[in-house]
């Protein structure tokens, strides 16, 4: 898979005081698009309670570089930059476009997966590692050591 795409609306509740898109919905958009790809490959909340694990993310940023405004849309990708060979941990991106092509945002989060019911990080089912194979990958993805 070379992309992997998402569009959104911006609604009244997105908006902050000054009436442009309020930070955390940056984040929310990044997490929407993860949990749709993930879903699309079989990797859904019911899936990972049967196998009691789940997403923990360890750093979650983003670089903001305009503004979004009321009923702006915009498109969301992602692309996996650096994951270990189990994809156990991993890294991925996301940009945030209006009009098409226009950079607005880069999220960017670290992750792992977590045993839910130990409370530890663990080494996530083989469906996981045929998932995190059909992510697109950035151009500068690494394999992380």
């Amino acid at each position: 898979m070379d992309h992997f795409l998402k569009h959104e609306e911006v609604r009244w509740a997105d908006l902050d005081p000054n009436f442009h898109l309020r930070h955390s919905v940056y984040y929310d958009y990044g997490a929407t698009v993860r949990i749709d790809f993930l879903h699309q490959q079989g990797l859904t909340a019911q899936f990972m309670h049967q196998h009691s694990f789940g997403p923990i993310i360890f750093r979650e940023e983003c670089v903001f570089k305009k503004e979004i405004r009321l009923n702006d849309v915009v498109s969301i990708d992602m692309r996996l930059q650096k994951a270990t060979t189990d994809h156990s941990r991993w890294t991925i991106q996301h940009n945030i476009f209006k009009n098409g092509n226009i950079l607005f945002a880069i999220v960017t989060i670290d992750g792992a997966w977590m045993d839910v019911v130990k409370r530890k990080l663990t080494h996530p089912p083989e469906e996981v590692y045929l998932a995190f194979n059909q992510m697109p990958r950035d151009v500068s993805f690494e394999w992380i050591t």
